[in-house]
């Protein structure tokens, strides 16, 4: 029988290698922690999770708890889709967090707001942009930079719209007939370059001749003004005499009206007794030439005050009194 070894282990190496098994348990805690936390995530209000696998898309996720594959292995980007966004386009609001909704240098500025109308006018334009991220995987992953791409887009359709119209229909009544086709552009070469956005709202804001012709500006738009008040006060004048005007002359024609028709009248009435007279005349001319003789003197009678009888071969006047009634 062969006789046993043994081989005498150091103590040394026996507490090494309770102290490797120890460690290799805390790293396996460390590691499924490290799972529990990396595989849970939460996307806010108001906002969606665009879920990458290995660098790839692969889903797009509402607001709320969810939970994906840890250690990296999927990457979440939250992208707020409902909050509105503004782009600034001429001037700059200090304060602003979104290094996109204005130009940073005031030269860049003045070059944005300069323009050249339809009749080869200078005019300066400022206005605004409100927006939405209306597809997260388009806003991502479609174009390099999507909101620099919107304020080329924005400053080209703002130039062509205004190019094709006059000074005064830019500074005065085609403010928003300018902005609701810019927004119509803007619109279609959004969806065209697929940039994920909506634009809710295009807004002028400042829209003036340039400095150096802004005085003799404001003098035409001032003289423009009071042609159009004079005009105002000579319609309103004649709105007020015309129909007065009428008013009388209508008047004056049915007055006429009236008396014509009781002037024809009158004659029909005369015409008529004449006639029933004539008729009577001709059944007894004596008797009705006296009847009408003493009507006729009744009458011419009745309304003399004083009354004088003469007798044709008198030489005096008479006065008869008593013929006149007592009052």
């Amino acid at each position: 029988m062969a006789d046993r070894i043994e081989i005498n282990v150091p103590d040394s190496f026996r507490n090494l290698k309770g102290q490797f098994g120890g460690l290799f348990g805390i790293v396996i805690v460390v590691l499924l922690i490290w799972a529990g936390f990396s595989s849970v995530y939460t996307v806010p209000a108001e906002s969606q999770g665009v879920v990458l696998r290995f660098g790839k898309y692969t889903d797009t996720v509402d607001p709320g708890l969810h939970f994906k594959m840890p250690f990296g292995i999927d990457q979440v980007s939250v992208v707020q889709v409902q909050r509105q966004l503004k782009q600034e386009f001429g001037f700059a609001t200090q304060g602003a967090t979104d290094r996109s909704q204005y130009s940073s240098s005031r030269r860049e500025q003045s070059l944005e707001r300069s323009m050249v109308t339809g009749d080869l006018n200078a005019a300066t334009v400022e206005w605004i942009v409100q927006y939405r991220i209306q597809d997260p995987k388009q806003f991502l992953f479609e174009v390099r930079d999507p909101k620099d791409t919107l304020r080329d887009i924005s400053e080209s359709v703002m130039r062509t719209v205004v190019g094709d119209r006059t000074v005064d229909e830019v500074i005065t009544v085609g403010r928003q007939e300018i902005a609701i086709e810019a927004l119509r552009m803007m619109q279609t070469l959004v969806d065209r370059y697929e940039l994920g956005l909506s634009i809710d709202l295009v807004q002028l804001q400042n829209v003036n001749p340039p400095d150096d012709v802004r005085p003799s500006f404001n003098e035409v738009n001032q003289a423009q003004q009071e042609r159009e008040n004079l005009i105002n006060v000579a319609n309103g004048e004649y709105n007020k005499v015309i129909p007065r005007a009428g008013g009388l002359a209508n008047q004056a024609i049915q007055e006429a009206e009236g008396y014509a028709l009781k002037r024809v009248n009158e004659a029909q009435g005369d015409v008529a007794r004449f006639e029933a007279m004539l008729t009577e005349y001709v059944k007894a001319p004596e008797v009705t030439k006296r009847r009408i003789y003493l009507e006729t003197m009744q009458e011419v009678v009745s309304g003399i005050e004083k009354k004088i009888v003469l007798d044709s071969d008198a030489s005096s006047v008479l006065p008869l009194l008593q013929l006149t009634p007592n009052n």
